[in-house]
């Protein structure tokens, strides 16, 4: 049992504002030394003694594990463990937890969000606005659709019942589930374009994982409707985006919601900001305005753990293993 840790957070100024992370962690534990660093580039001071990490993956390197030498527990602020888990130069003695289950309203609500915002063509009222113009079109209802979320886990799980409740059919696509609350249906991931045939909104949770990168491809996109639309709220490279690039250029499908993209931030000059039935949001899908209060009592509840030595009991702990990662 120890009171005392070296803790450091690698966390966006953005999603920290005035570091209250760190300060809400400092009024909870006295004793623990916390630093913050915005970005990886920021970590050099404060990584090589750093025994607890906090962070998401998107934020580290290979270089930043590799020198924290120290590093006994790595918490990602979020669920999606890409970044984290794989590296080469993880140790298979840290212990690595997530936020697992903090983002499904967080997420659900931004998936939905941006249903209606492609439904309700949102962008066009924005560009009708900014030029003065009044001119009224017909929007699309919700009501009676069918979405298809590919990805059936807890996030899509609290999608599912909200946009049951708003009368959509739903189905899903996963690699292990056949069944899921809310759902109608699930097909399996080899039955990807069949389900998105069938959709009027094709939502994409999958994690960045083996087997996802570039599965919603020319094919999967081919097969949708005209009159359908895609929302990424996963991850970017879940999305062939040169194949989405085409499809809305084509008229091959409605629109596109896109939260989430391959590269972050969307470089300027991307041809996806200019697209006209796009809608570009930057990652804000489990970042909200509570997002700290959210996360404190799954962190002071694991923080305590592991300084009374009890890693065994942390909450979401990630089973893991480096040895032989290329």
């Amino acid at each position: 049992m120890v009171s005392q840790a070296n803790v450091l957070i690698v966390l966006s100024p953005s999603n920290n504002p005035g570091g209250r992370l760190g300060r809400t962690l400092a009024e909870r534990f006295p004793d623990l030394n916390i630093n913050t660093a915005g970005h990886h580039s920021e970590a050099g001071p404060y990584i090589k003694d750093a025994q607890v990490l906090l962070t998401f993956g998107a934020l580290i390197t290979d270089d930043t594990l590799r020198d924290a030498k120290a590093l006994k527990w790595i918490h990602v602020l979020g669920s999606g463990l890409d970044g984290v888990i794989g590296r080469p130069t993880l140790r298979d003695d840290v212990i690595v937890t997530n936020s697992h289950g903090l983002q499904a309203g967080p997420v659900s609500e931004a998936a939905l969000a941006l249903m209606f915002a492609l439904a309700r063509d949102v962008p066009k009222l924005v560009r009708h606005q900014a030029a003065q113009k009044w001119q009224r079109f017909a929007p699309v209802l919700l009501g009676g659709k069918t979405v298809c979320i590919v990805g059936v886990g807890a996030i899509a799980e609290v999608l599912a019942q909200k946009c049951a409740a708003l009368g959509l059919r739903v189905t899903g696509v996963s690699a292990s589930r056949a069944s899921a609350p809310g759902f109608a249906h699930i097909y399996k991931r080899s039955d990807l374009t069949k389900a998105a045939t069938e959709s009027d909104f094709l939502v994409v949770l999958a994690p960045a994982a083996q087997g996802t990168m570039g599965l919603i491809n020319a094919e999967v996109l081919a097969a949708m409707r005209p009159t359908s639309y895609l929302v990424n709220a996963g991850r970017g490279g879940v999305v062939d985006e040169p194949a989405l690039i085409a499809a809305l250029e084509q008229g091959a499908i409605a629109g596109a919601a896109l939260d989430v993209t391959a590269t972050e931030p969307l470089p300027q000059g991307h041809k996806l900001w200019s697209l006209p039935n796009v809608l570009i949001s930057p990652h804000l899908g489990g970042f909200h305005a509570q997002v700290i209060e959210a996360l404190l009592p799954l962190l002071e509840n694991n923080m305590r753990l592991f300084l009374n030595g009890e890693p065994a009991r942390m909450a979401n702990l990630i089973s893991h293993s480096t040895k032989g990662a290329a």
